[in-house]
């Protein structure tokens, strides 16, 4: 007969699975007698798991929601999975999903044994994920991912090699602040030690993150949070194009479609003016495209010249 931890983590791993255990029957899988069933559920109880239990005849267990979420006993298929799905809401566009997964996924990668790492990163070596827009996400590897939010919750300081948009290569010293999630692109927000400022790094450019074991007291940023840091500094960046439309919807049913990409002004209650700037004139069309409104637009000519591009090959389908 397995002892009585093992025996434990076995029942508490079948009663997560299954929503209510007939007694006999939960006593049967374990291979012990109903008295012994029952103070494993009392020792269940006294860990934090509410174990409710049905009297008679037909009396069984079931494990009701608690007040806070107690220790889970997940088995190897279900810790994959939970990777793998941790790492594909890590690129979610909804808005705190994925900072909250990224959070998630730093925890659980710390825990897992070395063969079902393995496995993790199998699977996602041999998956391509891609944007709702068809175009490949940026390739970031989940251990990265990790490592630079265990240093931000550890408060450890950070070094990487770093490439930046006009290809140079330099190597960092940071104090890492927040990971931030913009559209489909995650951001560093930490403080660089090498020339005393607050930067933030995409991500995706960033390679070879360790931490040096060197703590150190986090510095106050210089705005309201780190996502606000990272907006202002993008807003700062060139951008090619900027696209003003006449939108004829009202704003606010505007703003909850493209309002996180775009500024909204209410013209009327029918209607809104949209600002954005954008590298590529293919989001500005797609996400115009969704809001499945009619719309005017006043700058620039290059758009108005895509979209009769667009609609002549829509046309032709």
């Amino acid at each position: 007969m397995a002892n009585t931890s093992t025996r434990t983590l076995r029942l508490l791993s079948l009663l997560q699975t299954h929503r209510y255990w007939p007694g006999t029957e939960l006593a049967e899988r374990l291979g012990v007698s109903a008295r012994t069933l029952r103070r494993d559920i009392d020792r269940l109880r006294e860990l934090g798991y509410p174990v409710e239990a049905r009297r008679g005849v037909d009396g069984g267990y079931e494990l009701a929601a608690g007040a806070a979420v107690p220790p889970l006993v997940i088995d190897d298929e279900e810790a994959v999975a939970l990777v793998v799905g941790l790492q594909a809401a890590a690129q979610s566009a909804v808005e705190g999903v994925a900072e909250s997964s990224v959070r998630a996924l730093a925890k659980v990668v710390q825990v897992m044994p070395a063969r079902l790492r393995r496995r993790v990163e199998a699977l996602r070596a041999m998956t391509v994920s891609a944007g709702w827009d068809g175009s490949a996400r940026a390739d970031i590897d989940p251990g990265l991912l990790t490592a630079v939010a265990l240093a931000c919750r550890d408060s450890e300081q950070l070094r990487f090699s770093y490439t930046a948009a006009g290809g140079r290569h330099t190597d960092r010293h940071v104090e890492p602040h927040r990971l931030v999630c913009l559209g489909r692109r995650w951001y560093l927000v930490a403080y660089d030690l090498t020339r005393h400022d607050w930067r933030s790094f995409r991500v995706d450019r960033l390679a070879a993150p360790h931490g040096t074991g060197s703590r150190f007291r986090p510095r106050d940023l210089p705005v309201a949070d780190a996502a606000e840091f990272v907006r202002d500094g993008l807003d700062n960046l060139p951008r090619p194009y900027r696209v003003e439309v006449l939108v004829d919807a009202p704003a606010a049913t505007v703003r909850e479609r493209i309002g996180r990409w775009s500024t909204v002004e209410e013209v009327d209650a029918g209607h809104c003016r949209v600002r954005m700037t954008a590298d590529s004139l293919d989001w500005p069309i797609m996400g115009l495209g969704s809001l499945d409104a009619d719309f005017r637009v006043l700058e620039p000519p290059e758009l108005r010249e895509q979209l009769h591009s667009w609609g002549a090959r829509f046309n032709r389908a």
